[in-house]
């Protein structure tokens, strides 16, 4: 990450196990239950191809609707995906947000000299 956004003293660096802070109390452990404007992820391949399976409930709607509680009023939950977008995963994230929409970006892989696909995945809580 360089230097540049851990000097700012907006920053603070929290170690721990994401899927369970987004099960449990939170991402700040010096205020539990504390709520952010955004949580973004980038952590398995695709909601459906995970790096490992325990990870799984997170990806469920009961799983999703655990993580909004740690959001704003009008807050942004996005994660990205290796995968072009899965319509089975943003129903799911739709039944847990009142908004919620994929995002495809398409790129030139240079590795395979042909466009590529991914998927930002967005949601949003509702608005206060």
């Amino acid at each position: 990450m360089g230097t540049r956004l851990p000097s700012d003293p907006r920053c603070r660096l929290v170690a721990g196990d994401f899927f369970a802070m987004a099960q449990g109390e939170g991402f700040d452990p010096e205020r539990p239950a504390r709520q952010f404007d955004a949580i973004l992820a980038d952590i398995d391949h695709a909601p459906d191809h995970l790096l490992d399976a325990r990870s799984d409930r997170f990806y469920q709607v009961e799983g999703l609707r655990s993580l909004k509680r740690h959001l704003k009023p009008g807050g942004i939950f996005g994660l990205w995906s290796n995968e072009v977008t899965d319509q089975r995963f943003l129903d799911r994230l739709g039944a847990a947000f009142p908004q919620a929409w994929a995002e495809p970006v398409t790129f030139d892989n240079p590795l395979t000299g042909r466009p590529f696909t991914q998927t930002v995945y967005l949601a949003r809580t509702e608005v206060a």
